[in-house]
């Protein structure tokens, strides 16, 4: 009886353990939505404040300089060598000083909502971009992806056009942006970073990255457009440590957990963006609007399903 009675003690807590990491990840992939579907509004926010470039060059200089610290001082860990240097400069040349450069220029023009919907978009960019790059035919799952991404945008982005919501000009910067960081993804995971810690590379990649907007930000300064009241330095500081940090890290997480579970969490994120910048931007939404997400959901449905075959 004793042992009838220890066994199922054993497999209760079995049951006790496995759930509580399943919350775990739930809550993890919940909050990483949440924080990435977060930047688009924390950048309108700002925008409202600065320049775009004084936003970019402030969120990356405070987000490098707490990862450095962490990295070098605290876990004491090594520097980058000679070839991981140049690496370093290229992915920060493109998911940093391109991707997030264009990305604040962009939310200029465009809504917050659909700052967050391109954003979702990035896994279909990756797929088309690595048949590019791989030299192979664009499979049939990856076309129609694409199309149904693309058409979902336009659209959420058609009623936006209207009312000075979006721009066309604001969209065309935008797609420009997720290409970018869709190159720098394949970048990354293309080249050999040896035993370099991710912090190490998050922290160098970042400074790098917003070195490349300094010329930028320089030429463009204007200080009659740059007040560094309480939007500004809550935009930046969101942006920088719960967004650049934040979401960096429980997303690692995820993919170590379950890197093809991990990606379904991307699907959240145009909902909640919507839902965001309805919320503190007042912004419109409309049978468009859940046309142009339900759109793009589909099309990413078809990217992360492929890669489970």
């Amino acid at each position: 009886m004793s042992i009838v009675l220890n066994s199922f003690a054993a497999y209760n807590l079995k049951i006790v353990h496995i759930s509580a990491k399943q919350i775990k990840v739930m809550l993890a992939g919940l909050a990483f939505a949440l924080l990435w579907a977060s930047a688009s509004a924390a950048t309108k926010i700002g925008l409202s404040s600065s320049q775009p470039f004084v936003i970019a060059l402030t969120r990356f200089a405070v987000a490098a300089a707490i990862m450095l610290f962490v990295t070098h001082v605290l876990l004491r860990n090594r520097l980058p060598l000679k070839e991981e240097w140049r690496q370093l400069t290229v992915y920060g040349l493109l998911n940093v000083g391109i991707y997030l450069g264009l990305y604040v220029v962009a939310m200029q023009e465009v809504s917050a909502g659909l700052g967050s919907l391109f954003v979702a978009t990035n896994p279909v960019f990756i797929s088309l971009i690595a048949s590019i790059w791989f030299k192979r035919p664009v499979d049939k799952v990856t076309a129609i992806s694409l199309v149904l991404c693309l058409a979902g945008m336009l659209v959420a982005a058609y009623p936006l056009l209207g009312d000075s919501h979006a721009s066309l000009k604001g969209i065309c910067i935008l797609l420009l942006s997720m290409v970018s960081y869709s190159a720098g993804a394949l970048y990354f995971s293309q080249k050999k970073w040896n035993d370099l810690h991710i912090l190490t590379i998050n922290g160098w990649q970042t400074l790098i990255g917003g070195l490349f907007l300094l010329p930028f930000m320089l030429f463009f300064y204007d200080p009659s457009l740059n007040h560094y009241d309480g939007n500004w330095l809550g935009s930046v500081l969101w942006l920088a440590i719960p967004v650049s940090i934040g979401a960096a890290q429980l997303w690692l997480y995820l993919l170590r957990d379950n890197p093809v579970k991990a990606s379904f969490w991307l699907f959240l994120c145009p909902v909640i963006g919507f839902v965001i910048a309805a919320w503190l931007m007042k912004e419109p939404i409309s049978s468009y609007t859940v046309a142009g997400v339900l759109l793009v959901i589909g099309g990413l449905y078809l990217v992360q399903r492929q890669k489970t075959a």
